[in-house]
This record gives C-alpha cells, structure tokens and sequence, in this order.
C-alpha cells in the first residue's frame, strides 16, 4: 500500500511539472504592452499573439483606447469577428471573401463589444531589433470578413519569409460600422466612419507598442485586398491617420470616391425613426439587437430608402474624396497599385473560338460597341486565347489605372502599378479576384485548393513575396532578377505584369481601359 501511495504521488507530481512547464515557457513569450502583460505562445520561429484588444467602444460611438488589466492576459487564440448579416455567410464562411476556399472548420464567434482586437505574428522579442511592419486590413467590402477569413491571411510565412512584424486586425463592419448618425446631433457628432475609426484607433496601438514585439513604428505598411484595399485609399485621406504608416498597397480595392454625407445622414435619422426613435440625440439604440438593427436597414431599402454603408466624406473625419483628386495627407506615401486578370470570374475552364467569343462580346455588348472592344482587346493581348477576351476584367483595372494617375499627377512619392495574370494549373479559377494572396502572403501550402499547390506555384511564391516585401521594407518593389520597374506616370504609363515571367508593358491596355465597362 505504501508502495502504491508512493508511485500515486509521484505520478501527481510529474503531472504537475509537466503541466508547469508551458507556463515556465511562456514567460519567454510575454509583451508588457501600454494597457497590461499579455502572453502568446512559440510557433517554430515566430513568436505568435493573437486576439489582442487594441480599442474599446459602445455602440455608433468612436472607439476608446482599451481599459488597462491586471495580471497576464492570454492572446493565443483569434479573436471575434465583428457582427455580419447572416446573408454574407455560409456554411459558417464569409461567402464574400473565401471563394470557396475559406476556413471551413474554424469561425470565431461574433461579438459587437469584442471584436476590436489585432493578431501579431514576429521574429524576435527582446531584442534591439527594429522590424518593417505589414499591416493587413481584411476584405469582404465594408460589411463582412475578420483578420481570420481565409487561411491565407495567416502572418507566419510572411513574417518568416522577411523578418519582418505581421499584423493583422478586426473592426467593426456594415450598420455597426459605417452608418452615418451625425444627422442626429448632440453625442452623435462623431457617429460616423466608425469601421474606419477603429482601423485608426488599431494604428495607433501599433505606433505605442509595436516596438514591444520587435516591430519599428516608424516603419508600417498598411495593405487590403478588395474591401480592404478600399479601406487603405479611404486611409489616405484621413488627418487621424496622418503620420501613422510609411506606404500602403492597394489590391484590386482602388477607391477613388466615397460616399457624399447628403444622403447618409439623411440615412441616418429615417434608421433612427424606423426604430421608433426620436431623430434627435437623445436616440438611444442600445436596446435593440444586431438582427433587429440589420432588419430595420432592410425594411428602408425596400422602401426606396438607400444610403451605401460605406465611408462618407463627412468633412471632418474624411474631408475628400481620396484619389479625386490625390488626398494631400498622403503625398509622401509610396504606393504599389494593383488588380487580377479576371477578378470576379471563378470559371474559364470553357474553350473559345476566336468565332465564339467574338460572338459572345457582341451580343453583350451590342455590335458596335462589341466590336470596338475586341479591337481594343486584341490589340492589348494579341497572343491571348479567344476565352481570355470574354473574361478579362476592365472595372478593377481602370480603376487602379486612375488611382496611379492620381497619385502620379500629384508629384510626390510613386505610385507602382502592376496586373496579375498567373492562373493554377489545377482548376478553372484564373487570375481571379484574391489570387494573389496566397503568394504575396508567403501562404500558397495553406490555401492549396486555391493554388494547386504544384511546384510552379512554391516557384512563383518566392518571387511575389519577394516583391511584396521589397516594398515593405523600402517603399520601391525591384527585386533582383526581375525586369526594372519604373513608377507610373501617364506619359509611360508603366504595368508590371506578374506571372511566371513578370515584365513591364507601357499603356498596352489604354484603349481597352478607356471603355472602362466589364462585360462580364
């Protein structure tokens, strides 16, 4: 028996140990950020904080610098997602944003107080190295996704690949987001631009505490695909957001305009008065559920009642348009301008005759103006396949195209204009809208399915990311052994295209773009 007592207490007492050590670990993996101690965990080389809150805010108010803890708070896990309308999801994924290929088995739960927090992927803690800092801002327009949307946006490869400090965040989306209540007045003031508020409040905890993870603050690129790219033109012309990063990308996201206040704040007080609300300040929303919120938006719309939930240039928050012309906050900012081929075409596995497509673009288009565009087509891809003529995109295009101009026209720091046209060996996607991610991200073995996967694939990888991380880290993208890139200005009109041979082309698609109308 005494035997037994012996062996049963020595058992406890290895249990107890073991499951010490991770904690003993983990004070290697501690950051005493500005607002308390947090802990996140070892992942290889990457040292890996996840889910941490950078604001606090009550509903349609501006976010608030977070309340400080005591204690070690754990950051080991993704963080909410902001609230998003169940018509933007399916099978537990942002039909938005995944293609398809989102995170099928992983989606953080929805939370409207918690869902400002950011995730941090670096090298090295402790130390008197100062890294570039990626900035990335999800897509999914202003009403869906999260930092977590799609494998791909994992910072580890790029953080790796680079040595540089990975950032990603969450903000409030849609009504909580982007409804404009400055038209009721009073504690409403600032009821506006709140997604873009908080993106705002997220750079500047970064600018506080970044140093903390390795990061250098004075160092940050911000960047977004689609609605995230719009979101980062949005930035640009924002005063708050002066100061805050170095240079910024743009991927198939140019936002050229917002939404005018006229409108929106209209918007405004017919949402307040839907609700049985006063239409004044003393509406008080808080009662109300996010469903009954997202309903009451609908019944307007039904009604004829339409206001975008976008950002608004409200005159304060967002004083202008961004690109129309350049905002002058953001003069001295280096940008990398970009789209895909085909963008929102998930299928261009169908074959053509020259016959065929021909055939297609004028019944869409009409004779005349078909005509014009597959003169224009040819002449811009002349060894392009027939199909390509009837899937190529020219909306995203043009509009990057004009954003460049814009900030060439400004005459101060460049603007980078490429066109991604590399297309998986192993399905029908094409250079679709996001396919750039996976490379840019260093993540091609986490979305596979979007990828292939094959060895030209991990090829191309290396040269995206290279490029990618060029910028990051110096604000200009030639890498060695590419062809040079030179800037865009509209006299050479300069367009990198990237694919397994990347090469520059001057205005090769003016004519095209001019008709600036997707067929398809």
């Amino acid at each position: 028996m005494k035997n037994r007592w012996l062996l049963l207490a020595f058992v406890i007492l290895t249990a107890i140990s073991s499951k010490a050590q991770p904690i003993t670990a983990g004070k290697h993996t501690q950051v005493n950020t500005t607002y308390g101690t947090i802990e996140g965990y070892l992942d290889g080389s990457i040292y890996t904080f996840k889910g941490i809150q950078y604001a606090k805010a009550e509903r349609f108010m501006p976010p608030e610098a977070p309340d400080r803890y005591e204690g070690v708070r754990q950051c080991k896990v993704f963080g909410p997602q902001a609230p998003q309308g169940e018509n933007l999801r399916w099978n537990d994924r942002n039909s938005q944003t995944d293609y398809g290929f989102g995170n099928q088995f992983v989606t953080e739960p929805m939370d409207e107080k918690g869902c400002l927090v950011l995730n941090v992927w670096t090298t090295g803690l402790g130390n008197s190295k100062r890294r570039p800092v990626f900035v990335w801002i999800h897509g999914g327009g202003y009403s869906g996704g999260s930092a977590h949307d799609l494998p791909c946006y994992e910072g580890r490869g790029l953080a790796e690949a680079g040595d540089i400090v990975v950032v990603s965040l969450n903000h409030r989306l849609n009504v909580l987001g982007f409804i404009d209540l400055t038209g009721l007045g009073g504690k409403y003031a600032k009821s506006v631009n709140l997604g873009m508020q908080d993106i705002v409040k997220a750079l500047e905890w970064i600018r506080d505490n970044i140093d903390r993870f390795g990061g250098d603050p004075n160092e940050v690129t911000i960047a977004g695909q689609s609605g995230g790219g719009g979101k980062v033109s949005t930035l640009l012309a924002m005063p708050s957001a002066k100061g805050l990063f170095k240079r910024a990308i743009v991927q198939s996201g140019s936002a050229l305009r917002q939404t005018e206040p006229e409108g929106t704040r209209q918007f405004g007080i017919a949402f307040a008065q839907e609700l049985g609300l006063p239409a004044t300040a003393q509406a008080d929303f808080s009662k109300f559920t996010y469903d009954e919120l997202n309903y009451a938006v609908s019944r307007l719309g039904q009604r004829g009642i339409r206001a975008g939930l976008s950002p608004v240039v409200d005159g304060t928050i967002l004083p202008q348009h961004p690109f129309d012309p350049a905002s002058p906050v953001s003069k001295d900012v280096p940008m990398l301008i970009g789209t895909d081929f085909n963008e929102f075409t998930f299928d261009i596995s169908k074959e053509m005759t020259w016959q065929e497509a021909e055939a297609a673009v004028r019944q869409r288009m009409g004779d005349e103006q078909g005509l014009k565009f597959i003169e224009a087509f040819r002449k811009a891809y002349p060894n392009a396949a027939p199909k390509e003529m009837t899937y190529v995109d020219t909306g995203f295009r043009a509009g990057a195209i004009r954003q460049a101009a814009a900030k060439s026209k400004q005459g101060g720091a460049p603007a980078y204009l490429y066109l991604f046209t590399w297309k998986p060996e192993s399905n029908a996607l094409g250079a679709s809208h996001g396919m750039e991610l996976p490379f840019m991200l260093h993540n091609v073995s986490l979305q596979r399915e979007m990828t292939g996967a094959s060895p030209a694939a991990y090829k191309f990888e290396k040269t995206i990311s290279s490029i990618w991380l060029a910028f990051i880290k110096t604000g200009n993208p030639n890498v060695k052994g590419l062809p040079k890139w030179e800037p865009y200005n509209e006299t050479t009109g300069v367009t990198m295209i990237l694919d397994n041979k990347c090469y520059p082309l001057q205005h090769h698609d003016r004519e095209l773009m001019q008709m600036s109308r997707s067929i398809w």
